[in-house]
């Protein structure tokens, strides 16, 4: 698996660098600022992108910006946030395009070497990656009046752990419940948030996106 990484402390790039090395992972790239991130993605051409929000020459977006834009030629190009705090606004971005393979995921998160790592084989494989506690401060934020009030108590459970990427085998796992328990939960989660089947649109991410509008 081909990875550019993006950031900026050289302490934690190195650390990065040799955690994905240990797991495999060919890190083609490895830059500490947005430029050089957006020239990296286009010629390197990578399986997934690990990716800082905030990288120089402005200390903001950076690194965000440069993924878009990237993601914007090459959609779907795999891309993995770190961030040391949730931004709801940024999550939006990064999830509505409706195409997966992404992710969201607090600095903190990198010390757990089997989560970081497989969270970046998740986002390289399509799927979406919601940090814990990204989806606990945002669920806190949820609008009693928005899309998601209609879900009861378990299906926010579900809504929750599809949000962190989980499949159906692993929340079955997480909540002691059957697979047509799963499939029922999930069929009534689309139906409550009015998200139809498509051949264009990951159904997952868009129930995900829903999370986050307010």
């Amino acid at each position: 698996m081909r990875v550019v990484l993006a950031e900026d402390l050289f302490l934690l790039r190195d650390g990065l660098i040799r955690t994905l090395q240990e797991h495999g992972c060919d890190v083609v790239a490895a830059v500490d600022n947005g430029p050089a991130l957006l020239r990296a993605l286009r010629e390197q051409e990578p399986d997934v992108a690990v990716v800082d929000i905030r990288l120089p020459p402005s200390f903001t977006d950076e690194g965000l910006r440069a993924t878009l834009e990237a993601r914007r030629s090459r959609p779907g190009l795999p891309v993995l946030i770190l961030s040391q705090y949730v931004d709801q606004l940024y999550a939006q971005e990064l999830l509505a395009g409706g195409q997966g393979a992404i992710g969201y995921l607090l600095k903190d998160r990198v010390t757990h070497t089997a989560q970081f790592v497989d969270a970046v084989r998740t986002v390289a494989g399509g799927g979406t990656v919601m940090d814990p506690q990204v989806i606990a401060k945002l669920l806190a934020r949820s609008d009693a009046r928005g899309n998601t009030a209609e879900l009861t108590p378990r299906e926010h459970e579900v809504l929750g752990l599809m949000a962190e990427g989980r499949s159906n085998a692993a929340i079955m796992h997480t909540l002691h419940i059957g697979e047509s328990a799963v499939a029922k939960h999930t069929a009534s989660i689309f139906a409550k948030l009015r998200i139809e089947a498509s051949a264009d649109d990951n159904r997952r991410v868009l129930a995900v996106l829903a999370h986050l509008k307010r």
